[in-house]
């Protein structure tokens, strides 16, 4: 496995473990269609949330969050309808799209930042 590859999938668990901490529940990780890859989907009360996860090893190249950039947050966008036509049941009032960054070597640790409502 590539290193890149092992850090991503450790970051996706520590965030699916934030999330599960914060109340949500995860209903679907690394959903993929032609068009890509959704990380993690999940649902908090009557809220459908799109959820990507970026990781990086550190901060020396910037923010893990700085790496959803306008491009990156359409594709999310485009792949949740994707998703949505799929899962046409049950029916979510709300849909909200956040984004955990994680940076695995922080001060005292992994570092795991929820964005809530992000883009």
């Amino acid at each position: 496995m590539r290193m890149k590859d092992a850090v991503g999938r450790f970051g996706e668990q520590l965030a699916v473990d934030t999330l599960a901490a914060a109340g949500l529940t995860v209903i679907e990780r690394n959903w993929r269609c032609a068009d890509g890859e959704l990380d993690i989907v999940a649902a908090e009360n009557d809220t459908l949330v799109f959820v990507e996860v970026k990781t990086r090893s550190s901060v020396a190249f910037g923010d893990p969050a700085e790496a959803v950039q306008p491009a990156k947050a359409a594709r999310v966008r485009r792949l949740a309808v994707r998703w949505l036509v799929e899962h046409p049941e049950p029916y979510w009032p709300q849909i909200r799209f956040d984004v955990v960054a994680v940076v695995r070597r922080g001060p005292d640790g992994p570092v795991v930042r929820h964005l809530r409502g992000a883009f």
